[in-house]
């Protein structure tokens, strides 16, 4: 292949789908309007053939005929009335002279142009002037009822202006026959070319629909077929099939990218699994970890709990049997010791409610929430009734949930608003509710002594308290867990710094649950020696 070869085929090797289709377009059309403008033409001339034929050749040699049968009506007119001198025989001559004066005015307007016919016409009406002049107005001049002298005396001068006559109408129509000849010779050649060239026109547009349709099957639909074919082994697995660049230039480039999109999508499937073998390790560790923490669990519900019950015993028997026999400072440190060991079994208690949520409570059915806060406020009928709390609450719905979970979150939230209250009034807490779309909106807010806004976000975490434990009792795990019940149901829990007059906690819940309940996260966990919570 020679460098030009090359160079062209390196030129074609750029050019996109639309521009070999243009190109196509172009030479079809450039092709199609030659051929158009072929046919086009032989289609004139075959009809200026046809109509110089039958519009002015044929009618042309009838005239001729037609005026010499006109001048042959003279001339027997003529001689008929110069040998009888009958009038009847004048009839013919003047009906010839009007059909001559008519024919040559017909012939004249056929002729316009065709300056041989009109120099033969111009000969015949010559000779039928000088027979005219020399015999037939005489004799047509001279009295009725008997014989012409005249015509008798130029009988052989009007015989040889006749024969002159004769021969001008002979060549004349020779002449005109031998044009009509030709015409029709012409017009036959020229049908049989036009044949050809209509032929030759259909052969043409044949293979130049042959040509598009081969080209559009090289060009565009083989190489979409075989992109498509390489799409559909890689949509059924196969992402080690590769993609075949072919056709014009933006096919190649579109087998590229997908081609591209299929390397990446390999390389993702190849991370994807070897997430997926990691998350199934992490499962598994976290399925370990999860037995441990059960086992944990059962260890502080039982194991630990028993050693504390001792330490407490035995602590208050050692101060009731010899409380008489120890100082003041003694009776101190006892109770001390049986203090520590209540609230170190009251911790373990709240950490087994709080590992307990999502995990042992997930018996999920319609709950009324109206049923379940009158529950929570008649177990919390003491407190409410020493601190004089007014609780209100808007009409709750029902949802779907899990029934325990949602007391423990209306006794949490509940039990804070009384016991963060001003000591110079009693509490005044409100329960809202309000559906948002798919959502139901609550909010339980108090007049409390509420929620700096330093603190919005460390109260749920686990063991965060706001004061000591000698101003206000509790492990600091309420609302933990709270945010844990919500967030397991698909909500969200927040504080409302906005709310100024006290403490407003706004959660949602789902009317249903999601159908993948979100498991608890494990909490952050902070010293209670360490942070201040609530």
């Amino acid at each position: 292949m020679s460098g030009s070869t090359r160079a062209r085929a390196g030129a074609f090797a750029t050019w996109t789908t639309r521009r070999w289709l243009r190109a196509g377009a172009v030479v079809s059309l450039t092709a199609l309007t030659l051929l158009g403008l072929t046919g086009a033409w032989m289609l004139q001339r075959t009809a200026s053939i046809t109509e110089n034929l039958v519009d002015v050749r044929s009618p042309a040699l009838s005239a001729s005929l037609q005026l010499e049968a006109a001048l042959l009506n003279q001339e027997t007119g003529i001689r008929g009335y110069g040998l009888s001198g009958t009038a009847d025989f004048l009839t013919p001559y003047r009906q010839g002279l009007t059909d001559q004066a008519t024919i040559t005015e017909r012939l004249t307007r056929l002729l316009h142009g065709d300056k041989a016919g009109l120099k033969d016409l111009q000969a015949v009406r010559d000779a039928a002037e000088t027979w005219q002049a020399r015999v037939a107005r005489p004799v047509a001049a001279t009295p009725d009822g008997s014989p012409s002298p005249l015509a008798a005396q130029r009988a052989t001068e009007g015989k040889k202006d006749f024969d002159a006559l004769r021969a001008a109408l002979t060549g004349q129509q020779n002449r005109l026959r031998a044009e009509r000849i030709q015409a029709a010779a012409d017009l036959s050649s020229t049908m049989r070319l036009r044949n050809w060239v209509f032929a030759a026109i259909a052969l043409v547009i044949a293979a130049l629909s042959v040509l598009v349709f081969e080209g559009l099957r090289r060009g565009i639909t083989t190489p979409l077929g075989q992109l498509g074919t390489d799409a559909r082994a890689v949509a059924d697995g196969d992402f080690d099939h590769p993609i075949t660049p072919t056709g014009p230039a933006d096919l190649r480039r579109l087998s590229g990218e997908i081609d591209f999109m299929r390397r990446r999508l390999v390389r993702e499937l190849a991370f994807t699994e070897e997430a997926r073998l990691s998350l199934h390790a992490q499962a598994a560790d976290l399925q370990r970890s999860n037995a441990e923490l059960e086992q944990f669990a059962y260890v502080a519900s039982h194991d630990l709990q028993e050693p504390l019950r001792k330490v407490s015993s035995f602590t208050q028997l050692l101060q009731r049997r010899y409380g008489s026999q120890l100082d003041a400072r003694a009776d101190q440190y006892i109770d001390y010791a049986v203090d520590g060991a209540n609230r170190m079994q009251v911790l373990i208690n709240d950490l087994l409610d709080f590992s307990r949520v999502g995990r042992v409570h997930h018996e999920l059915q319609s709950v009324d929430l109206d049923a379940v806060l009158r529950q929570t406020l008649s177990s919390l009928s003491m407190s409410i009734e020493e601190t004089g709390a007014t609780i209100t609450h808007d009409p709750l719905p029902s949802l779907v949930a899990d029934s325990t979970q949602m007391g423990m979150l209306w006794q949490n939230l509940i039990g804070n608003a009384v016991k963060f209250r001003r000591p110079d009034q009693p509490p005044v807490i409100h329960v809202s509710a309000a559906q948002d779309g798919a959502l139901w909106r609550f909010s339980v807010s108090d007049n409390g002594i509420g929620i700096g806004p330093e603190y919005v976000d460390k109260v749920f975490v686990i063991f965060q308290r706001l004061h000591t434990k000698d101003a206000y009792d509790g492990s600091g795990i309420g609302l933990a867990m709270c945010k844990k019940i919500v967030e397991f149901h698909g909500g969200t829990i927040a504080v409302d710094s906005a709310y100024q007059d006290g403490a407003r906690i706004a959660f949602t819940l789902a009317a249903e649950p999601p159908k993948v309940m979100v498991p608890p996260t494990m909490p952050e966990v902070i010293r209670a020696d360490t942070e201040p919570g609530r």
